[in-house]
């Protein structure tokens, strides 16, 4: 009979050993899920600087192209007053949006 009760001690610590190991491998693969979450994260937010730092520039060169004088073509006359107007109010309305405050996110959960 005590050949039963050593194979069957045998058997019960390798099921706790088991047991125990699954457990770290679930707390090891929840602590990498973790690290994970929080490097997308902070991607994400580099992503959201690069956005903005080339929406910035793109806006930038924009209006700097709209400000530049053309070569005027020899056909060309000199343009209206108003359309000089209304070239300077495009490129203010152009930084005016480039550089407001951007809109704050609500979350909502």
């Amino acid at each position: 009979m005590s050949g039963k009760n050593s194979g069957l001690s045998r058997l019960a610590a390798q099921k706790q050993l088991l047991l125990a190991e699954s457990e770290l491998n679930r707390a090891q693969l929840a602590q990498e899920w973790r690290i994970l979450v929080d490097e997308a994260h902070a991607l994400a937010d580099q992503a959201k600087t690069i956005r903005s730092l080339a929406t910035a520039a793109a806006t930038l060169v924009a209006g700097l192209t709209a400000c530049c004088p053309k070569k005027p073509s020899p056909i060309t006359e000199k343009s209206a007053w108003w359309q000089t107007l209304l070239k300077g109010a495009g490129v203010v309305a152009t930084f005016w949006q480039a550089f407001r405050a951007p809109p704050t996110e609500s979350k909502n959960p």
